[in-house]
């Protein structure tokens, strides 16, 4: 019988290993009713293997687990699921042919109706627009991690496990998130929230745990900690290494830039989603593209890169339009795109660092012989220069943590040696550690002269990395920010449409 005053759930010393390696070595940690508990840890700490065994994905090879004071032991979600537990995973498990509510109800056994109504209500309460009739496959990455936690709610969950879930969010999005999530927690929800923002963790989360290694090594009420407590917990010990230098010691080592050259004109570009949009681009420059889901930024991006029509307007690579190229030919030309969703667009999951890093250029490599040595040691170089953490260049992408899968999306474009990278999320569901290999990465770019446009939710990376910002609202292109007028002030209200004067 569950005891209610015990808390809704409680793991000591965990044990998990693979293989003969450890991954979880004695984790002990708690969930109490109505509480927001973070977990931090960078690619490869345990964060994932320990949620699949609360969630009966995996089982622990010693270890205790109570939900409300009873013991429990879980072969496989459904279990889990009986017990008010469902994980929210990073990337959603959507079935595009069907639709929103079948989504949503696929494995009850209760009567349709019944279901429809019930999650009519669960949407209601939360004040969520979602068309339940709509069709799965046309729904945003955000509006598939909506369909998750609805899936949830309507299973009646006491414990939800959010995975990175602002990784796909708009910052207005996000705050309509917090809000949702602190509704559902006054009620007596739990909720694991596992986040690579830290920032998150102070604005919405009670108890933070520190995953490094396999083990805890920082636990405790989020008022205890600061930014640098999270960051030693995160670190190596005896590791002197902090999470964001000011600068990267090569930085001041580099010669002067050559002045800028403008390497790509839009000129009036109209699409299905976006209309009238202007803008260039130089060498050695980042163009932050920031907006709210909808507001037309990945449509853009996919146009500029041909994977989508346009329907006016010019766009122009050093001085030759290309709106009639194909995509190969753009990349050729030195265009290249980093889609946001890399598991679905940007990697081969079944095949090898090697394999993916040379499929953009497979086409450049003549001869009766394939030149296989060229072409391990275009990999090798790649991997090598952004630091992918792997065996060998031939282990497979599904083995690597999203951070590495990432740098390996980044080297696959890279090696096409182009003039203008488009990066859409570039660091969406990668842990600290990796999201600052990916700006060391970004900003060596373009001290090469490379140009660069980076699309994304997360309104501190735009700030940080941009030369200029690009704001879009409606589909429309509502200013263009300087250096000197980029803030988080000035983004919001221009991204949610309360200002609306067009700059130069």
């Amino acid at each position: 019988m569950k005891n209610q005053a015990a808390p809704l759930l409680q793991i000591e010393k965990i044990y998990k290993q693979f293989s003969g390696n450890p991954v979880l070595r004695g984790v002990s940690l708690e969930l109490q009713k109505g509480e927001v508990h973070a977990i931090v840890g960078g690619n490869g700490a345990g964060k994932s293997t320990l949620m699949k065994i609360i969630t009966g994905l995996y089982k622990a090879d010693s270890g205790m687990m109570r939900i409300a004071g009873m013991d429990v032991t879980f072969s496989n979600p459904h279990e889990a699921h009986l017990q008010g537990i469902y994980l929210v995973p990073q990337e959603p498990l959507i079935f595009p042919n069907m639709s929103v509510a079948e989504n949503i109800m696929i494995g009850l056994p209760e009567k349709k109706q019944m279901l429809l109504k019930k999650t009519k209500k669960i949407l209601d309460k939360l004040g969520w627009n979602l068309d339940l009739q709509r069709s799965a496959a046309s729904l945003s990455i955000a509006e598939q991690q909506l369909v998750e936690i609805i899936r949830g709610l309507t299973r009646e969950a006491e414990i939800l496990i959010l995975d990175e879930p602002t990784s796909t969010l708009t910052f207005g999005e996000i705050d309509s998130l917090f809000k949702n999530i602190q509704q559902l927690t006054a009620e007596g929800l739990g909720v694991f929230y596992i986040t690579h923002r830290f920032p998150e963790i102070f604005t919405l989360a009670h108890t933070v745990s520190v995953l490094r290694d396999g083990v805890i090594s920082a636990q405790g009420p989020v008022s205890a900690f600061s930014y640098e407590r999270l960051l030693e917990g995160l670190m190596p010990e005896n590791s002197a290494q902090t999470n964001e230098p000011p600068m990267n010691p090569e930085e001041s080592q580099m010669t002067a830039p050559l002045p800028p050259v403008r390497v790509l004109a839009v000129e009036n570009l109209s699409g299905g989603r976006f209309h009238h949009i202007s803008f260039t681009l130089h060498t050695g420059e980042i163009l932050g593209i920031a907006g709210v889901v909808g507001a037309g930024r990945t449509e853009l991006a996919e146009a500029l890169f041909g994977l989508t029509s346009t329907t006016d307007g010019n766009i122009i690579l050093e001085g030759m339009p290309i709106n009639h190229l194909s995509i190969r030919k753009r990349i050729d030309r030195g265009l290249v795109y980093v889609p946001e969703d890399r598991q679905l667009h940007g990697i081969f999951s079944i095949t090898s660092i090697q394999r993916n890093v040379s499929a953009t250029i497979l086409h450049r490599f003549k001869g009766l012989l394939f030149p296989f040595q060229k072409e391990k040691k275009i990999a090798s170089k790649y991997a090598q220069d952004l630091k992918v953490k792997a065996t060998s260049i031939n282990q497979e992408l599904t083995e690597l943590s999203g951070g590495n899968q990432q740098k390996v999306v980044l080297s696959k474009y890279l090696a096409t040696e182009p003039k203008v990278i488009i990066l859409d999320e570039p660091t969406r569901g990668i842990d600290a550690n990796a999201r600052q290999d990916i700006y060391r990465i970004i900003k060596e770019l373009r001290a090469t002269g490379l140009a660069v446009i980076l699309i994304s939710s997360d309104i501190e990376e735009i700030e940080r990395l941009s030369d200029r910002v690009l704001v879009m609202h409606e589909g429309k292109m509502v200013n263009i920010l300087t250096s000197d007028e980029i803030s988080k002030d000035a983004i919001t209200s221009l991204a949610f449409g309360t200002k609306s004067e067009v700059g130069a």
